[in-house]
């Protein structure tokens, strides 16, 4: 993975409508609430987060480690009106795929505004244009629609389905042209 150059990984960026910042210990109780929600085990996935400490260190172990070594990461989405948090967006390295993987997720009232599109594409041109990545992959649950299309305006194309490590489920694999 080459990189152009290393931007500080404390880099807070921002869109629109939203702030983008690194995820840090201090939103234990978002992702608790967030990786606890039906809608967020259905499509991401159950990441057995079953306390604000086990939150605390998900966001410690498996976030923080990435953002320090490559400058890039999971993003809390704040919105600039009202300063509430909304959701997630980052990019991410995943067992048994060979090119980061852009995810997102939302509080599910926060969902049909735009929100997830406005960060996702800002997140894909922070990792290619900032980082200097070439490619960017997701990987979506065959039965989330309304996330295929979203990855579709953001780009990526689909390729295959494929199943990672440890994994049952065959997901959808999307990637830039």
């Amino acid at each position: 993975m080459s990189s152009k150059k290393h931007p500080s990984a404390s880099n807070t960026y921002e869109t629109e409508r939203l702030i983008l910042r690194p995820m840090s210990r201090e939103d234990k109780d978002f992702v608790f609430e967030l990786y606890n929600r039906p809608k967020f085990i259905q499509h991401i996935g159950n990441r057995n987060v079953n306390s604000i400490e086990d939150a605390e260190n998900y966001i410690l172990n498996r976030f923080a480690p990435q953002i320090e070594r490559l400058g890039f990461g999971n993003y809390l989405l704040v919105t600039k009106e009202g300063n509430e948090k909304v959701g997630a967006v980052g990019i991410f390295e995943r067992e048994g795929l060979d090119i980061v993987d852009i995810g997102y997720s939302l509080l599910e009232e926060f969902e049909g505004k735009g929100y997830a599109f406005e960060a996702a594409q800002k997140v894909k041109s922070i990792g290619m244009d900032d980082f200097g990545l070439t490619k960017i992959s997701a990987i979506i649950s065959k039965d989330n629609i309304s996330s295929q299309k979203l990855i579709e305006k953001l780009g990526l194309r689909f390729k295959k389905h494929v199943t990672l490590p440890g994994e049952t489920e065959e997901l959808n694999y999307y990637e830039t042209e």
